[in-house]
Order: C-alpha cells, then sequence, then structure tokens
C-alpha cells in the first residue's frame, strides 16, 4: 500500500526520534524505504519547514528533530487518534 505524504513526514521524523534524536543521514535513508531521489524531497521540505536540523557533532553530521518536528509528531497523534475514534 502506497504511504501518504503525510505519513512518510512522519515516519521519516519518527525515526529520528526514536534514535534518541540523533541519526546519521545513511540509516535515515535506508530505515526510511525511501528511493534516494524521493528522500532528498521529503528531506528537504522537512528541512524548509524547520522540522528537522544538520548538526555537526564528534561523530560528524547528524539530524535532529526541532521543537517543530516533536510537535508535528504530538499532533499528528491527535488527528489519527480522532479519525479512528470516530471511524472517520
Amino acid at each position: 500500500m502506497k504511504r501518504a505524504k503525510l505519513e512518510i513526514m512522519r515516519d521519516i521524523l519518527s525515526i529520528v526520534r526514536d534514535n534518541h534524536n540523533s541519526i546519521k543521514i545513511t540509516p535515515l535513508i535506508r530505515k526510511s524505504n525511501l528511493s534516494s531521489q524521493r528522500f532528498k524531497e521529503y528531506y528537504g521540505e522537512l528541512s524548509e519547514k524547520k522540522f528537522i536540523i544538520e548538526i555537526i557533532n564528534k561523530n560528524g553530521k547528524v539530524i535532529s528533530l526541532t521543537e517543530r518536528g516533536h510537535r508535528f509528531l504530538e499532533k499528528y497523534k491527535t488527528i489519527v487518534s480522532f479519525i479512528e475514534e470516530f471511524e472517520l
């Protein structure tokens, strides 16, 4: 089944969050189960919307969620719960 845009965005953000809010780009691409081209599109949008940031630390460049990215995941969960509760 094809994932919707918001589901893919949620999946990418969840992967980052579930990896202690710090993951390198290659494992993130692999875990997102997207082609590198499609990943670049979503990555660009998530970065542009300030949901994720790149941080350079002792391990190199890693991706982390911003506060806005965390809020997106919270709101997404609320919306899905609402849809399921009312069988929409």
